[in-house]
């Protein structure tokens, strides 16, 4: 090696311990700057730096500033997250956690009485059994001891507008399998026909809930699963009657309500009609099935129509009228054969006979579709929109007062009661030159 080259390599090394030294006494010198008070006058200088070393570190050190600031801009966007989530966690459960807290006092105020109360709050529907106990035993058996004259058996006081049981949103879902053991197992308190009577209180109506019904037994078990544990919540007298058309004509929803209001009233005395379609869940069991002074539609917020009514004068799905109403509208219409246009023309009777329909909340109105394909033999009727225009002209002769049908079976099942009928056929379409 020539010493003009050993030179040369000693230069380059000591240039390169300069500028190491030149970096580290400028990153020093900052962080001593930034300790320092505001108005200070001392200043760290690096001799021998360029102008390009102090450059260079600045810009690494905005750098790291600007990535500290993103970092805490992505944390408090999560922590913005997490609150949202808690409140509408605590939104949808506060009601749970009011009734845990009041059923563990009522509890605690029943055992010093010498009841007991049995509850199972595992799920937000509290659809099992051991739920179910909440007031079917609470009369214990008095025994007369001795000469001792019994006690009078105290009445029975009417059931409270808003039952404090309720729950509040459910929880809705149609993944797991359901049978009718499974069903039958978790309504004990049910019996034969699908009929229930509160124990505890008196309730001021008797309530018929009729569905029309073809093929959908599988939805026939969800229903049966979620709504006879509302309906016992709700402090409802009730019995479910299921209106199956035999054969294969075109389907026609209206008359089997029809069939459903006249059968169920020579089975019991009901004041109180809910007509509701099988596939159809509510999403809140403060949405209570009992009939109001107006005719009431209750499943106003479909998943289906995006949580939202479809329009004004919609009538579908659930709705409700007293035995009073639905005799002032001569019932439902009879001529209505395939898919749509009776729930409007039922919106119709009702407003030209001088009522308005009332709804519930659009919060507690909710409800969850079971979802399927059309039915066959239940095609979207091409006369409906013609019949809705002449629903005043119709619903004098053509209604409850004009029905005719034929009962081919009437049995009752633990946990609903079938009635399955003979409705005719559709007259044939008028023959277009």
């Amino acid at each position: 090696m020539s010493y003009k080259s050993l030179v040369q390599q000693k230069g380059n090394a000591f240039i390169e311990e300069r500028r190491i030294a030149c970096h580290l006494k400028v990153i020093v010198g900052a962080s001593v700057q930034q300790s320092r008070p505001r108005g200070g006058t001392d200043r760290v200088n690096a001799p021998g730096c360029a102008a390009g070393a102090t450059g260079s570190t600045m810009t690494r050190l905005m750098l790291g500033r600007t990535l500290e600031r993103i970092c805490k801009a992505v944390l408090l966007l999560c922590l913005v997250h997490f609150v949202i989530m808690m409140i509408l966690y605590f939104d949808v459960y506060s009601q749970r956690f009011d009734q845990i807290f009041s059923r563990f006092n009522n509890g605690r105020n029943a055992s010093r009485n010498g009841h007991h109360y049995y509850y199972n709050l595992s799920r937000p529907n509290a659809t099992y059994a051991s739920y179910l106990a909440t007031a079917d035993q609470l009369l214990p058996t008095i025994r007369p001891e001795g000469n001792h004259t019994p006690p009078t058996t105290k009445p029975i006081p009417p059931c409270p507008e808003i039952p404090p049981g309720l729950v509040g949103r459910l929880l809705i879902e149609f993944a797991s399998q359901m049978t009718m053991e499974r069903v039958q197992k978790e309504n004990p308190n049910v019996t034969e026909g699908g009929k229930y009577t509160p124990p505890d209180c008196r309730a001021k109506q008797k309530v018929a809930i009729i569905i029309p019904f073809r093929h959908r037994d599988n939805h026939l078990k969800y229903w049966l699963h979620y709504l006879h544990p509302i309906l016992r919540r709700q402090k409802i007298d009730y019995g479910i009657y299921i209106i199956t058309q035999l054969g294969e004509e075109t389907f026609n929803r209206a008359k089997l309500l029809n069939v459903g209001y006249t059968e169920a009233l020579k089975d019991a005395e009901y004041d109180c009609f809910i007509f509701s379609d099988v596939d159809l869940i509510p999403m809140d069991d403060r949405n209570l099935y009992h009939c109001y002074d107006q005719p009431r539609h209750f499943a106003i917020a479909m998943d289906k129509f995006g949580f939202r009514l479809p329009y004004a004068g919609y009538f579908g799905g659930v709705s409700g009228l007293s035995k009073k109403q639905f005799l002032k509208i001569n019932g439902f219409p009879n001529e209505y054969w395939g898919w749509g246009g009776e729930d409007d023309d039922i919106y119709n009777r009702i407003t030209l006979n001088g009522m308005k329909v009332v709804r519930p909340d659009v919060r507690i109105g909710r409800y969850r579709m079971i979802k399927h394909e059309r039915d066959k033999h239940n095609e979207p009727n091409p006369q409906r929109f013609n019949k809705i225009q002449n629903t005043k002209n119709t619903m004098k002769r053509d209604g409850i007062s004009t029905l005719t049908y034929r009962v081919l079976q009437f049995k009752k099942y633990p946990l609903y009661t079938n009635i399955s009928v003979e409705i005719g056929k559709p007259p044939p379409r008028p023959f277009r030159g």
